[in-house]
């Protein structure tokens, strides 16, 4: 009995290791295969990835190719016809009130041979002095360039301050009954925060180089000095509007002290006032002013890239910074 345990033992020690083995090698495959498959769906994903980026930038290209040369092709391809150039919001370093934006615009549609005339549609309560007075300038440029070929302005909603600034180098402006029309003035508009500071017991550390150099600084207090000075610049200003005005209406401004003071009016007063001509629509002044009633828009719009980066707030940082200081410049809304 005991012999036949002495010979099974070494039978069953022999016959156990090569099932060791076994396992072992199975192991091993597993691990390899698992591997190998990882490997291929992470390459898989990787392909997926340069290709639908790829497919991104191919669309964005063709997207932008159109965007910026569809719209000449049109105008190549078109006689005789009305120019439309738009301003829609406020008149910025930015946007379609930019004067960047605008005087490509117009040098455009100006040079056309195919354009009778140039019809620039407003809606905007106003903005910057300094993008009015150069879109001003050049307007006057191109209307001594082609004396033949005038320029009308159609107000929207509203043509108020810069924007009226801007209408006012127009060889007529044509409006609606209820359109906001005016707002002949010049504003500085900010906050004071010394009195707030004061009661949470904050100070104000400022360190400057010129007696000055704080001008309008929100933290702290404004001196008859500096308020002064901020009224003798926008007093300026206000003369320069003024100046543009007068020499754009001429002798159709029916001129009382109101019509400077920074009120606005509705379309249907302006026209009586002098401010406006007359009541018409970019349609209307096609067809029965210029007589081509094939309208182009030579407007400069932003092509997809640029909004999908506004979207995504690429901006932001910029617009929040632009924003604090806005106050701190004058303007014209």
């Amino acid at each position: 009995m005991s012999d036949n345990n002495r010979n099974d033992n070494p039978n069953d020690s022999r016959a156990a290791a090569p099932a060791s083995s076994s396992n072992w090698e199975r192991e091993t495959l597993e691990r390899l295969v698992f591997a190998t498959v990882r490997e291929q769906r992470a390459a898989r994903r990787w392909g997926i990835f340069f290709k639908l980026s790829f497919l991104l930038l191919a669309f964005f290209a063709i997207w932008a190719y159109f965007d910026f040369n569809f719209g000449s092709s049109d105008i190549e391809a078109l006689g005789r016809h009305t120019a439309l150039i738009e301003i829609d919001g406020a008149i910025e370093d930015e946007g379609s009130g930019a004067a960047d934006t605008v005087i490509p615009s117009l040098n455009k549609a100006f040079s056309d041979p195919g354009s009778a005339a140039v019809v620039l549609r407003i809606n905007s309560p106003g903005g910057s002095p300094v993008q009015a007075g150069i879109i001003v300038d050049e307007i006057q440029r191109l209307k001594k360039g082609y004396p033949n070929k005038p320029l009308y302005v159609v107000v929207d909603e509203i043509c108020a301050s810069g924007g009226y600034y801007i209408a006012a180098a127009a060889d007529k402006i044509y409006v609606n009954k209820a359109s906001i029309v005016g707002s002949v003035g010049v504003l500085m508009d900010g906050f004071g925060f010394t009195g707030l500071m004061d009661k949470l017991g904050v100070e104000r550390r400022l360190l400057t180089a010129g007696e000055n150099k704080g001008f309008l600084d929100p933290f702290s207090p404004q001196s008859d000095k500096q308020k002064q000075h901020a009224l003798e610049m926008l007093n300026e200003i206000h003369e320069q509007f003024i100046a543009v005005v007068r020499a754009g209406r001429g002798k159709r401004l029916k001129e009382t002290p109101e019509i400077f003071s920074g009120l606005y009016w509705t379309g249907a007063k302006a026209v009586e006032m002098g401010l406006a001509d007359g009541f018409g629509t970019v349609d209307t002044v096609a067809r029965d002013v210029v007589k081509a009633e094939d309208i182009i828009d030579y407007t400069a719009h932003e092509g997809l890239p640029e909004r999908v980066l506004k979207k995504f707030g690429a901006s932001v940082g910029a617009g929040a910074v632009h924003s604090i200081y806005r106050g701190a410049v004058p303007s014209l809304r």
